[in-house]
Order: structure tokens, then C-alpha cells, then sequence
């Protein structure tokens, strides 16, 4: 499923999420017709209770409130929320839920991130519905996190992107409005960008065809980086141009270490064409952000094999001056809160982070090696 380019309009940047969680829940209370709620990580906690008292209150007040969430992602959501939200009206379905006969397919998980109101307001970006995201409970420590919400004709597209995945999954019909019943929101272009296993890499062909075009910059914020070797081949091309390439990861803060050490082993190679990265120190950084000149992707994809491989992903991208220039703003925030690896520290490092990346670098490459494999 493709999605054209949209104008009219309007997006707003949220950052963590003491910021988007209270958007989102105005959202639900404020609706009128329907709720689509798409999510990856579920978690039973503050943020799980909140979410499930306004999705219930708007089923019973009439709403349709449609909630897909990743079968495996989810397992933490507590049997007595999956109760309260069905007795309410809300309808709850699981996404590809393990099935002994079809061990290879749970490998397929959907690892998007959508919330969509009636045709008003869509957000999109890597937020779970997890407290990790809270800080109220996590304090500093919650998760480093954006979001973007969007109003205007992309939110049908929204609508689509949802109602395609939750009918293949229950044959049920959602009923989406025409994008041209939607009026104008704004003055900003947008377009939804999807990828899944049976589906164009779509995600990744947008940005690998957005470095080898930039001029001037090329951004990327991924909490996991292990990237395809077309993306690693187009950073290292770009930067040898003189186009201004960063790559913002985790530092010490992650919760799959593993993966931040087999991502290192790029480093060198990368740093050699004068590619620069940075390590976010204070907290995790969950965020997934590209920016290519003035072009901006904003969503659930990391820039790793796996994801870009195996889940259903969404992104928001856009194209417009002043949003770029604030998610540029944000960027430029959290590299001062990084630590930058030039050539020299990396270099320096020592014996324990040499061994820990030869062998999760090793992981890395044997697994993907098994899964390429006709049913490994």
C-alpha cells in the first residue's frame, strides 16, 4: 500500500512523552466516531490505566475503538485490562499471536505506533504504551522519545494504513472517508510511508534515495543501529561529498545492549568517511528520526535489518521549512547531551567493548545468515 504525497497539512513535533501521552489521551476523550489504536510494546502500569479508562469511557459513550496491538509486544498487558476493555465495547485484537504450526511467522511482528481520532488528529512515532516512556514513574530516566501529531488529509491516510492491517486481521470493514472530504489542516506536505515483509521496503527506499540526493545534511536519530549494507554503503558515499552526516544512537543507556555493541562494529568504516556519530548519554533514546535537507521522517522504523526486514513499520514524512528547522532545533539539543565518537576516542577504546562488539557483531551475522536461509 502506497501513499501519495498530501498538502494542506499540519504537523506538530512532541517530545517524551510528558508531552504526547496527554495529547493522546485529549484525543480519545474528545472523540465522536472512532479510535484506532495500533501499538508494539504494551505494558500494564500509569500510562496502561490511563489509556484503557479513556478508550473505555469512549466506547461506552458510543465510539468505535478499535485496538490492535502486537500479540508478543503486548504479552505484558494484564489479563484483568483485557477484560475490562472487551467488556466495555472496545474491540481488542492481537497481531499474529504465536501458533505452534507457524513458529516461522512470528518472527512477523507489527511494530508500528498509530493512534488515529475520528478524521481529525493521527500521532505517529516509537512510543509503547509503557510507564519506560513516563516520567512521572521513571523520572529522568524515562525514555528520550518523539512524536509527531498530524492533522489534514494525511490522517485518512492513517486511517488506511490501520484499517488495512486490523481487516486482514478479523475481516472486519472500517469505514475511511475520501481524503478530499477532509479539508485543509494547514500549509504543509506530508505523505505516509509504510513497509512491511510482503510489502515494498518502502521506509528504506525513501531514505536511501534521500541521502544519495541530499545536498547540505543527512540526520538520523535509531535506537537500534544495525543498518542494511545499502544504507551503510550510501552514508559512506554522501559524506565522502562533503554533505554534513550524523548518526545519533544510544550510549550506555539501552535496553538491548547487545544490539548497541553489534551496531558498533560500523563505526570504523563509517568515521573514515567522515561521517560523525554521537552517543546520547543522559537516557535511552528511543526516537527514530531522519533529516535529509528539508525532508523529515518521523515514525516506528529503526535503521536495522530487522525491522526493515520483518515488521510492519510507519513513518510520517514531510517536507516543509519551518518543521524541519524545529526538529533540527531538537536534534542540535540532544547531540550536546551526546558524546561524539571522533576517529581518535574510537581509536582509544578498550579491550572490553573491542571483545563485546567482535562477538555480538558475530551474533548478529550468524543469525541474519540463518534467516536468509530458505526456511532457516
Amino acid at each position: 500500500m502506497a501513499f501519495p504525497w498530501r498538502e494542506g497539512n499540519r504537523f506538530h513535533l512532541l517530545i517524551d512523552g510528558e508531552h504526547f501521552f496527554p495529547a493522546m489521551l485529549a484525543a480519545i476523550k474528545q472523540s465522536r466516531e472512532m479510535v484506532g489504536l495500533e501499538m508494539y510494546l504494551v505494558q500494564s502500569g500509569r500510562i496502561v490505566d490511563e489509556f484503557t479508562e479513556v478508550c473505555c469511557a469512549a466506547a461506552q459513550r458510543g465510539v468505535q475503538v478499535f485496538m490492535l496491538l502486537d500479540a508478543f509486544g503486548a504479552a505484558g498487558l494484564s489479563a484483568q485490562a483485557r477484560a475490562r476493555l472487551r467488556q466495555s465495547g472496545v474491540q481488542l485484537d492481537f497481531y499474529n499471536p504465536l501458533k505452534l504450526s507457524q513458529l516461522w511467522r512470528f518472527l512477523r511482528r507489527d511494530h508500528r505506533k498509530i493512534l488515529v481520532v475520528d478524521h481529525d488528529v493521527a500521532f505517529v512515532g516509537g512510543v509503547g504504551l509503557t510507564d519506560d516512556f513516563d516520567s512521572a514513574v521513571r523520572g529522568c530516566g524515562a525514555w528520550r522519545e518523539t512524536v509527531v501529531e498530524c492533522h489534514g488529509p494525511v490522517v485518512v491516510d492513517w486511517w488506511r494504513a490501520f484499517s488495512s492491517v486490523w481487516e486482514a486481521q478479523n475481516k472486519q470493514r472500517i469505514n475511511v472517508a475520501a481524503a478530499e472530504e477532509v479539508p485543509p489542516r494547514g500549509d504543509q506536505r506530508g505523505r505516509v510511508a509504510l513497509s512491511a515483509a510482503d510489502l515494498p521496503h518502502e521506509i528504506r527506499r525513501a531514505a536511501i534515495k534521500r541521502i544519495r540526493t541530499a545536498k547540505h545534511r543527512v540526520w538520523m536519530a535509531t535506537a537500534y543501529f544495525i543498518p542494511p549494507w545499502k544504507v551503510r554503503r550510501a552514508l559512506r558515499k554522501v559524506a565522502r561529498k562533503s554533505v554534513e552526516v550524523r548518526i545519533l544512537v544510544p550510549g550506555p543507556q539501552s535496553d538491548h545492549p547487545a544490539v548497541h555493541y553489534a551496531g558498533r562494529r560500523y563505526y570504523g568504516p563509517l568515521l573514515r568517511a567522515g561521517v560523525r556519530i554521537f552517543e546520547y548519554q543522559p537516557r535511552f533514546i528511543h526516537a527514530k528520526t531522519m533529516i535529509c535537507d528539508d525532508w523529515v521522517s518521523i515514525g516506528s522504523a529503526n535503521i536495522d535489518r530487522w525491522n526493515l526486514r520483518w515488521n510492519l513499520e510507519a513513518n510520517q514524512e514531510i517536507e516543509d521549512v519551518a518543521f524541519t528547522a524545529e526538529v533540527v532545533m531538537q536534534f542540535e539539543r540532544d547531540l550536546a547531551a551526546s558524546t561524539e565518537i571522533t576517529p581518535a576516542r574510537w581509536k582509544r577504546r578498550g579491550t572490553s567493548a573491542r571483545i563485546l562488539e567482535r562477538f555480538w557483531g558475530t551474533v548478529d551475522r550468524l543469525v541474519d545468515r540463518y534467516l536468509r536461509r530458505p526456511g532457516g
